[in-house]
């Protein structure tokens, strides 16, 4: 397997404490006497000076936000250049009137009228006519007087570019510039690519982006029409088209050709940022699984729907407010004013805020050690027979079978294991031709570099590597022909290139969980089958590389320039630089968009190493506890679930000496993260904590994918599990075409082949 990550990349951490390269200053002599004692205790405690972030995580970002990181600041030039455009074209199509004073028919006729002129063959016309359709998209801006009605007419426009058929139109543009062999082989042997480069290619990609994010996004008031059209388009989105690939496989077509150096000019951010918003326009969105589901806080016996019970299995649940997990209490209930519950539920019970869960495999084993202990014999995975078992033994079996807890994947397996052992007496499974599944057919056979590829690029955006040789150049977006001469225009450089890697860094964090959860969802071995290619692919130590940094400066980033982002830029007039106009940025306290990388990024890993002990050691060996803890320092309640999960797995592995000074990360834990009934993960005894064959447990899961994927995606037409029809009677009567010249010749043939072959009938018996 082709491995992404640079070499030193993938190696543990050169010393325990990890601190990283994000925090920009030198050396310092090391502390003595007390003041080492001191800073291992702060280090232990992860206390920092932090204020409780205000963050409410989602799908994506605002709507304007999702919008603005389209653009590079580069770009900015651009608005002027589509405005200008339209006008020209406009002006000799429409006489006396702006596009905003037409009546919603003649609007339409002008837009036929335009993707009429795109069918030239002049690239230049063609790239103007385009600029002309951006332009409109983009919000007729010209004739708009604040960001709130750019914002309004380019839903607007978007939906009447739809409807009138822009995205075929410009999805067939896409495909003549992708295989435009002699702009990829002149971007191939220039020594420095700039966003000269792929000026055809943003056009077209920024048409497509705003169409799929503007129709995407549902509001009530919403009429009839754009709800039919939000619709059909995901259904475009979602199934193959005029005999067509999905489009999301046309995208991650162009991420693997960007990768392999064939096509350098691409503008990749564009293009993960179009495909995270078309996966998730492909697939039915999932509320509950990020939603915390107040019905588990009180411990309550209703049974869960699939999507609960997934939820529950993925522990994918924010906290109820931004609670600090490691100072405030979660079972102290909030004022009365502030309770949205009813009046008889505010009563909050005693105890844990969740009910632990039990496996299968737990209540086994629990039997197992009784019945090795009290009556000297096993029953295998007999669970009901307790006869010989004291009283006490019962009691715990109720209580564990009480708390039982069968996961989707769980059903998936045992289905799968059944079809496995009878194959023609279950007949052939019948799949759903949902979107998910169309999209993992699609996706199967070239899965591994698809995965590959997105990690390269998420190595070479991650603020924590260094710039080599050998490394793509993900920077052909957003670099300008000339290179600025001015310490401003430098300044102004910097911020745009660091704003561009967090924003690939959080389309694909984004683009990878996406694609997990869902697959989970739709079968177990899917995302097993993404999941074992990621951590071959070196995922595990990347994200930990990510991680190995200052991760609160990082999350404080601001890497922006609140008058240079679109909408507003194109409502003002581009005010001239200066050291105020580059600071002048929000007053957030944090970057949404890094915060939202960093819990995808832990998520990610999460899924990754549940209950798979050698990926969980892969954790324990690249000394991820130093790394996970510094991150507790950002007081977040989600964030901090997800990095005291991937503590809690690993902390039987890490040794006495670390959970006794870790108390505090120790009671975190404890309080925060869901158990198991029987869970001995503060000890070092646990059954799981014995050694283990890693390799065998991989390969295991390997062989059970790649037999799911061959059974339902390999099967030959001419099986040799095909029925055979047995009556002879039926085969008898059945019509059968003949050439026909065997009319003419079958006499011959009788005569020669059967009245005057003589018939051995003792050889034959003797055969048979």
């Amino acid at each position: 397997m082709e491995d992404p990550v640079a070499p030193g990349a993938g190696s543990p951490p050169a010393n325990g404490n990890g601190n990283g390269n994000g925090g920009g200053k030198g050396k310092q002599a090391p502390p003595k006497g007390r003041e080492v004692f001191r800073s291992q205790r702060r280090e232990s405690e992860g206390s920092v000076d932090c204020p409780t972030l205000e963050f409410e995580y989602g799908d994506a970002d605002g709507h304007a936000a999702e919008l603005s990181e389209l653009y590079s600041y580069t770009e900015n030039l651009e608005f002027t250049t589509n405005r200008r455009c339209f006008e020209e074209d406009f002006k000799t199509q429409v006489q006396g009137k702006e596009w905003l004073e037409l009546e919603e028919d003649a609007q339409k006729a002008y837009v036929m009228g335009l993707l009429d002129r795109l069918e030239v063959v002049s690239r230049e016309r063609r790239l103007k006519v385009a600029r002309a359709v951006l332009y409109l998209a983009q919000g007729t801006f010209g004739e708009c007087d604040s960001e709130v009605d750019v914002l309004h007419w380019s839903r607007y426009n978007c939906f009447l570019l739809y409807q009138m058929g822009t995205f075929s139109a410009f999805l067939e543009l896409l495909h003549m510039e992708i295989d435009n062999s002699q702009a990829c082989s002149s971007a191939v042997r220039k020594p420095a690519i700039s966003i000269a480069d792929s000026t055809e290619l943003r056009v077209l990609l920024s048409v497509l982006y705003l169409l799929v994010e503007n129709i995407r996004l549902e509001r009530e008031t919403d009429s009839c029409g754009w709800r039919t059209a939000r619709e059909t388009f995901r259904t475009e989105l979602s199934f193959s088209m005029h005999n067509e690939e999905p489009f999301a496989l046309l995208l991650f077509s162009m991420v693997t050709k960007f990768c392999s150096g064939l096509a350098p000019h691409f503008p990749i951010k564009k293009v993960l940022l179009l495909l995270w918003k078309v996966v998730m326009q492909l697939l039915t969105k999932q509320d509950s699984l990020d939603i915390y589901n107040e019905r588990d806080l009180f411990k309550t016996e209703e049974p869960a729907t699939e999507e609960e019970e997934e939820s529950a299995g993925d522990g994918e649940r924010t906290l109820d407010g931004e609670l600090d997990l490691l100072e405030q209490d979660p079972l102290v209930p909030p004022p009365l004013s502030q309770a949205t519950l009813s009046a008889e539920r505010v009563a909050f019970p005693k105890g844990l805020p969740w009910a632990p869960k039990v496996r299968q495999k737990d209540i086994e084993h629990f039997l197992e050690l009784s019945r090795n202990k009290f009556i000297g014999f096993t029953l295998g995975q007999d669970t009901d027979t307790l006869v010989g078992l004291p009283r006490p033994i019962h009691e715990s079996v109720k209580t564990l079978k009480q708390h039982k807890y069968v996961s989707i994947a769980d059903v998936q397996i045992k289905n799968e294991e059944e079809l496995e052992k009878c194959p023609m007496s279950l007949g052939e499974e019948v799949v759903p031709e949902t979107p998910c599944e169309i999209l993992y057919q699609g996706m199967l056979y070239s899965l591994p570099q698809y995965m590959i590829a997105l990690l390269k690029i998420l190595l070479a955006a991650a603020p924590t590597s260094k710039a080599k040789t050998d490394s793509i150049n993900i920077l052909a977006d957003v670099l300008p022909e000339e290179m600025p001469v001015t310490v401003l225009q430098s300044m102004k450089l910097g911020i745009d290139v660091n704003r561009h890697k967090e924003i690939i860094v959080k389309s694909i964090s984004a683009l990878l969980l996406l694609l997990l959860k869902h697959f989970k969802l739709n079968h177990i071995y899917q995302f097993e089958y993404v999941s074992q290619h990621l951590v071959f692919a070196n995922c595990i130590p990347l994200i930990l590389k990510f991680f190995n940094q200052n991760i609160l400066s990082y999350i404080t980033a601001k890497n922006s320039i609140s008058v240079l982002d679109y909408p507003c830029c194109t409502i003002q007039d581009l005010p001239e630089l200066t050291t105020e106009s580059l600071e002048a940025g929000d007053n957030n306290q944090f970057c949404w968009r890094n915060l939202f990388s960093c819990i995808n990024l832990l998520r990610l890993l999460n899924k990754l190493t549940k209950w798979k002990h050698s990926r969980t050691m892969m954790l324990v060996v690249f000394k991820s506890a130093p790394i996970l803890k510094r991150a507790l320092k950002v007081k977040q309640a989600m964030l901090q679930l997800y990095v005291l999960k991937l503590l809690k797995i690993q902390t039987k592995y890490l040794g006495r000496q670390w959970r006794k000074s870790n108390m505090k990360t120790m009671s975190a834990i404890y309080q925060k993260v869901r158990h198991r009934m029987n869970d001995d993960w503060a000890y070092g005894n646990d059954i799981d904590a014995r050694p283990w064959d890693f390799q065998a447990e991989e390969c295991t899961l390997r062989a059970n994918i790649e037999a799911f994927n061959s059974r339902r995606y390999d099967r030959p037409q001419d099986s040799e599990f095909s029925p055979v029809d047995n009556c002879l009677q039926s085969v008898l009567g059945q019509r059968l075409d003949l050439p026909e010249d065997f009319h003419c010749s079958y006499e011959i043939w009788l005569e020669r082949e059967v009245f005057s072959q003589p018939i051995c009938w003792e050889e034959l018996l003797q055969n048979h």
